[in-house]
């Protein structure tokens, strides 16, 4: 339980999703001592995350690894907390079946311009496509109702979008396991680098043991995680959780390491992103 004595108040920035609200099912309901630290929970959808950092709003946030790109003289990234696609990811539907060449000159919805997602369609179509910014959680509605031609989706719609009847077209964490042989790696935590090596240590220290701690406790953590399932029965959430809380979100490993330095070295020669980045974990 946390200490009667709150030393310093961590504002926690993640999205209002089930595999997010799992990992941190620990700190939100006091499961694990924290020695003082009390964490405040912001839940918002992952690109306006991505912008509060930027302006280094955040002590804690979850963000696209995209953006991370643009904020490490602010943030470090945190060796857990990652969300990995190995072998899935991210993809792109439409509301007629359609090859990656017939995408080219499309308008697509996509669910903001610093996501992961928004990052490996560029390296997929280049600049062969128009697209406009809309909530995430609009996007399959959108490409339903015939708004879009095809829509960028992520977090749950990658399992329910056959619900409304539309037709994959790629996922982005295939492509990138074919191209690469790495996972895909979409998201991850970062601190800000103003709190100080000790700080940032103790906080590296009890989101790990926070993510552990809901592993080994898989039914409460989910009951919580449910809350946060938009469209999702508990099996469907449980399948979605596994799939983005696992080995890789404790540690990212050295494999994992090396997907996210592929990744944002792919996207500098691609000129998706202007100067190469020097990618630093926290110790």
């Amino acid at each position: 339980m946390t200490n009667s004595t709150i030393e310093r108040v961590i504002h926690v920035g993640h999205s209002p999703d089930p595999d997010d609200a799992f990992m941190f099912y620990a700190l939100a309901h006091d499961k694990i001592d924290t020695g003082g630290l009390k964490f405040v929970h912001q839940l918002q959808d992952i690109e306006t995350l991505n912008r509060r950092c930027l302006n280094g709003e955040l002590e804690v946030s979850a963000v696209s690894i995209h953006a991370y790109s643009y904020l490490l003289d602010k943030y470090a990234l945190l060796p857990s907390g990652c969300s990995m696609g190995d072998k899935y990811g991210p993809m792109v539907v439409a509301r007629q079946p359609m090859t990656v060449d017939q995408l080219k000159g499309k308008r697509i919805a996509v669910p903001g311009t610093l996501t992961t997602a928004f990052l490996t369609l560029k390296l997929l179509l280049g600049d062969n496509f128009t697209y406009d910014v809309i909530p995430f959680d609009q996007i399959i509605a959108a490409v339903a109702e015939g708004k879009y031609e095809a829509g960028l989706i992520i977090h749950e719609g990658q399992l329910t979008f056959q619900n409304q009847g539309l037709h994959l077209v790629v996922d982005m964490g295939v492509w990138w396991q074919e191209k690469t042989g790495l996972p895909l790696p979409l998201g991850g935590n970062v601190v800000r680098r103003d709190l100080g090596p000790d700080l940032i240590a103790r906080i590296s220290s009890l989101l790990k043991q926070s993510i552990r701690y809901s592993i080994e406790h898989r039914a409460a953590a989910l009951d919580y995680a449910l809350n946060y399932a938009r469209d999702m029965d508990r099996a469907t959430a449980d399948k979605f959780v596994g799939m983005y809380v696992n080995e890789w979100t404790v540690d990212y490993g050295d494999r994992g390491r090396a997907a996210v330095r592929k990744l944002l070295e792919e996207a500098y020669k691609a000129g998706v992103i202007a100067k190469p980045v020097q990618v630093e974990f926290v110790a």
